[in-house]
């Protein structure tokens, strides 16, 4: 399957402070890729950096055929990608309602709205409800399907399980798999299991540096991985 995201050799980091280091990694135009590795690792910033919260220091990132190093996040969301952050996913004072219609800005198709209430049900007895006032589970149900308003290409997910009761994990991660048949999704999770379910592809951060890369499964059986994921 062609590269549908390719970073090559990206540097990024916060003020002075270098945080990603030489980073290379390639997502196809439909499937799962995850990215493991501990807390502090560089997770988070990899996904900043690919949806432009984070310039590129050094490399470059290209989408879909094209060079998007000086794009601006917006202009990125519009290209294809749509990104749900670890914090601050929701608008807490809106309603689950109004939360949708702003994912809803770029495209206005009814149909997408009818199809991100099938795939979340819980969020259609609760649309006049603030978000604020949702569980962690519903709010991170609310940030996907505001995200897949975008009609985006790829997605992005910053640990899309994390304070989520284990019963709507299993819900979020069935969702999940049924997407990743469509679109391109890159998943940042601690829940391994959850991860390899999603993902066919993996890669391991250490550090800021990609310490080990390839087919989940693979990855899943080599004894260095544990390694690298130990607090």
């Amino acid at each position: 399957m062609p590269e549908f995201l390719n970073l090559k050799h990206l540097d990024a980091g916060y003020g002075r402070s270098q945080v990603l280091f030489g980073v290379n990694m390639t997502v196809p135009p439909r499937g799962g890729v995850a990215v493991l590795g501990r807390n502090g690792a560089g997770k988070s910033t990899l996904m900043k950096a690919i949806v432009g919260e984070l310039p590129a220091w050094r490399g470059g990132v290209q989408f879909n055929g094209q060079d998007i190093d000086r794009r601006r996040t917006e202009e990125r969301v519009r290209a294809g990608i749509g990104y749900v952050p670890q914090e601050h996913s929701v608008f807490g004072r809106l309603s689950v309602r109004d939360n949708l219609a702003v994912g809803s800005l770029l495209h206005r198709d009814r149909s997408a709205v009818d199809r991100v209430m099938m795939m979340f049900p819980k969020l259609g007895q609760r649309l006049d409800q603030p978000a604020g006032t949702l569980s962690g589970g519903e709010r991170k149900m609310l940030a996907i399907a505001r995200a897949m308003l975008g009609n985006p290409k790829l997605l992005l997910l910053d640990e899309p399980t994390e304070g989520v009761w284990i019963g709507v994990i299993e819900e979020i991660t069935e969702r999940l798999i049924e997407l990743a048949r469509e679109i391109a999704i890159i998943i940042v999770e601690q829940h391994l299991d959850l991860a390899m379910r999603v993902a066919e592809q993996a890669y391991v951060v250490d550090r800021g540096r990609v310490a080990l890369s390839g087919p989940s499964q693979q990855l899943r059986d080599d004894p260095r991985l544990l390694t690298y994921l130990a607090p």
